[in-house]
């Protein structure tokens, strides 16, 4: 048997002590951690609880604080505790940017704050940036970080959409016209404008002119004119389809592109139950508009461009279409087979991206060869709102200001039985600490027994 002598005893009593200093020590050392460090885990599906790498993108470009004034009262009858909510959600903002403060305002304890600031509804949102305000009612991450990128804009852009010729309107309603694109550019800062040639020039604060298919031949003017606003480096969307180019084949040849006659047939469509007419972009060049975009794209009723070899114009392919299909040269019937001898065979480009030098700075063409991805029939298909918004952001210099897209909130939940929540609550409760209780008094009385 060992004796424990005075000595054993105090060499005991020291490296109990140091072993309870030293555990002090980590303890202590791990609360300051974890009070200077923070980390977190999305476990959510989708990483609902987190932003997305594009609203991370515009925010860390925004220089400056950000004010956010909730106008919201400390309950609301359909939502409940409605700040609890917004609070939450602005946290996630807040985590990336910590000059983003925000502030709650009872609207009807304060009405006189809440009509100054124009107040229509309970939990509206005011963001203020750099002196400029936003307006929201929609509690989500793609409402927020796209009235971050207007506030984000030094100014509001002009789009100026040519009309006049029967092309489609970015305010029209009809299913051939583009209002519910129109609508998605003025959600990011931009105003479409219709802009008559045959009455005046094309305005020298244009950031972008459109032209959506025209459907008559504009007059030699008007063709000069635009030739003219090209020339003195303005940027240019033109959307075209499978009728004449009316007018504009020297605006083409200014640009060194060539369209192929037909219609692109992509029998990868048929499998997917769509017409064959119906082109499928998912074969795209590198690009500003198409980095990081993986979405497949529409074009409908689709023709060919062709990039010319260009000394001025550095162009780029930014969709391919039908790897499997071809250009049909011939009339569309009700069965479309491929033909050697008239058909151009796929991969085929439909939409192309121009750049040059002009004045030392940088001017840029789109051109795609189907106006009707953006007409409103046809705008929901796919990532089409997605791939036109990207289009304009880099076609007006805004390059790292890219589309958000809405994440769906996959998450399901959770519903439990009386018997269910009861069993857990005795489980976790009762039974486990039981267990670990008895496991530590069978493991204490061994050691004491041996």
């Amino acid at each position: 048997m060992t004796t424990i002598t005075r000595k054993l005893r105090f060499n005991l009593l020291v490296q109990n002590g140091l072993f309870v200093l030293l555990l002090l020590i980590i303890i202590a050392l791990t609360g300051y951690a974890a009070m200077q460090i923070r980390y977190q885990w999305d476990v959510s599906q989708n990483n609902r609880n987190s932003l997305s790498q594009a609203s991370l993108d515009v925010i860390n470009k925004m220089n400056g604080p950000i004010e956010v004034t909730v106008y919201a009262t400390p309950q609301d009858v359909q939502l409940g505790d409605i700040r609890k909510i917004i609070s939450n959600f602005l946290t996630i903002y807040q985590r990336v940017k910590s000059d983003l403060a925000f502030e709650f305002i009872d609207p009807i304890e304060q009405p006189d704050l809440a009509q100054e600031a124009g107040i229509r509804m309970n939990g509206e949102i005011i963001i203020t940036f750099n002196h400029r305000s936003e307006h929201l009612t929609a509690i989500n991450e793609q409402a927020f970080t796209n009235a971050l990128m207007r506030l984000a804009r030094l100014e509001e852009r002009r789009v100026m959409a040519l009309s006049g010729h029967g092309e489609r309107k970015l305010d029209g309603i009809a299913n051939r016209d583009m209002g519910d694109f129109g609508k998605k550019l003025i959600e990011i800062g931009f105003k479409g404008e219709p802009l008559n040639l045959a009455g005046s020039d094309i305005p020298l604060e244009t950031n972008l002119l459109m032209i959506a298919s025209p459907q008559t031949d504009l007059m030699e003017g008007e063709v000069e004119k635009i030739i003219t606003y090209l020339d003195q480096g303005g940027s240019l969307l033109w959307l075209v389809d499978q009728e004449s180019l009316f007018g504009l084949q020297p605006l083409a040849e200014k640009l060194g592109i060539t369209f192929t006659p037909g219609v692109v047939v992509d029998p990868q469509a048929k499998r997917l139950k769509a017409p064959v007419t119906f082109a499928l972009g998912t074969i795209y060049g590198q690009h500003a508009i198409t980095e990081h975009f993986d979405y497949i794209t529409v074009f409908p009723f689709a023709r060919q461009i062709i990039l010319n070899e260009s000394e001025e114009w550095y162009g780029t392919s930014l969709v391919e279409v039908a790897p499997q299909g071809w250009v049909e040269t011939e009339l569309l019937g009700d069965e479309v087979s491929y033909d050697e001898t008239h058909d151009v065979p796929g991969p085929v480009s439909v939409a192309v991206a121009l750049e040059r030098t002009l004045d030392n700075r940088a001017q840029r063409v789109v051109v795609i060869g189907s106006s009707h991805f953006l007409a409103n029939t046809y705008l929901g298909n796919g990532g089409n709102i997605d791939f036109g918004v990207n289009i304009i952001n880099w076609l007006a210099g805004d390059d790292d200001l890219i589309v958000i897209q809405p994440r769906a909130t996959i998450d399901g939940q959770l519903v439990l039985s009386e018997m269910n929540l009861t069993l857990i609550a005795v489980g976790f409760l009762i039974v486990l600490p039981l267990l670990l209780l008895i496991t530590g008094f069978v493991i204490w009385w061994r050691r004491r027994a041996g």
